[in-house]
């Protein structure tokens, strides 16, 4: 996929180094939430400290560098003012503000700020936790148990019969929006039998040639998008009607409204529309 690695300016550590004295990139979040900083070159807070900027957070989390600069992550309360200049803005639609880059570390950023949030204490007995120097884990001192960030790996897969897409209207959908058959991976399950359960239990279909695509973290909340193409082989349409309402085929001509490159979503959907457009000249 055309997407790039954030590793290639960021740097993950849950240690701040004794030189990181300078300047950081704060990713503070209100909710889900972003504040955005239009007053510098990549649209975040950069500053020493939030107290410079009269926000106090609840908690931070130290979570690399970019570009050689500390990065810090932040919860605050959701009453929190901007400051002046800045705004706090839905996360899902702040990837115009943010470059490629910056807005990857801003999925990471948001997990580890709901992770931290939600794990303060042990699920097993309740005791406080305590979260590891040298690694990302929540530690209860009492029991021993451990958390460490929650991450839900699921399946989207483009599907193709004689040259068209498969595309489903979800339930819950927004606009009429159409789009692939995709579905969270259950215990015991490999990545391609997920694929192919998830395509039998909301369209009744059965596929072959499954090949792996791509991937992408998906913080809405904290997904693991693997990504796939397959070829129809066998069935009728047969939507279950609980998740998804409706189903159909689709040349790349007919492609109704469908998701922005934002998701690998719209990266599948490129991909048909490039390798199939000229069966439908």
């Amino acid at each position: 996929m055309a997407r790039e690695s954030i590793y290639k300016r960021y740097k993950p550590s849950h240690n701040p180094h004794h030189n990181n004295a300078g300047p950081a990139y704060w990713f503070v979040f209100q909710l889900n939430k972003l504040l955005i900083d239009t007053n510098n070159p990549i649209n975040i807070p950069f500053t020493k400290n939030l107290g410079k900027l009269k926000i106090s957070p609840i908690r931070t989390q130290y979570i690399g560098t970019l570009d050689q600069h500390p990065c810090y992550s932040a919860e605050v309360i959701p009453k929190t003012d901007a400051p002046e200049g800045m705004v706090f803005k839905d996360l899902r639609q702040s990837y115009d503000d943010l470059d490629e880059d910056v807005y990857l570390l801003a999925g990471r950023a948001v997990q580890i700020v709901n992770w931290d949030s939600n794990h303060q204490f042990c699920g097993k007995c309740g005791t406080a936790t305590e979260t590891k120097v040298d690694e990302m884990v929540k530690l209860c001192p009492e029991c021993g148990f451990s958390s460490h960030t929650r991450l839900s790996p699921a399946v989207i897969t483009a599907i193709v019969k004689d040259g068209k897409l498969l595309m489903a209207k979800h339930n819950n959908a927004p606009n009429n929006r159409y789009g692939l058959i995709a579905g969270f991976v259950e215990a015991g399950e490999t990545l391609e039998e997920a694929v192919l359960r998830e395509t039998l239990e909301e369209v009744g279909l059965s596929i072959k040639d499954i090949e792996y695509f791509g991937s992408q973290p998906w913080p809405f909340p904290n997904s693991l998008m693997i990504a796939f193409t397959a070829k129809y082989d066998s069935g009728e349409i047969m939507v279950d009607g609980e998740e998804i309402a409706h189903a159909k085929w689709f040349s790349p001509d007919e492609l109704p409204d469908i998701p922005s490159r934002i998701s690998i979503a719209g990266e599948l959907i490129d991909w048909y529309k490039k390798k199939y457009k000229k069966n439908f000249p």
